[in-house]
């Protein structure tokens, strides 16, 4: 479906290594590092939601 068959991906070595070291670089690249996430956390619990209404407002 995706990319070189699996007939021809793996009748040469070097072809098979060359596709193992793209699944790899894909999977290092598509995984967020944990600073990252830490500071996705810290912006998520910092957002104040502009629509919200003020609790110091009288009704």
């Amino acid at each position: 479906m995706f990319g070189p068959r699996i007939n021809t991906l793996f009748r040469s070595r070097w072809n098979a290594m060359v596709w193992a070291c793209f699944v790899l670089a894909t999977a290092y690249c598509s995984v967020p590092s944990q600073e990252e996430t830490h500071r996705k956390d810290e912006t998520a619990a910092q957002h104040v939601n502009p629509w919200a209404k003020d609790s110091a407002e009288p009704r």
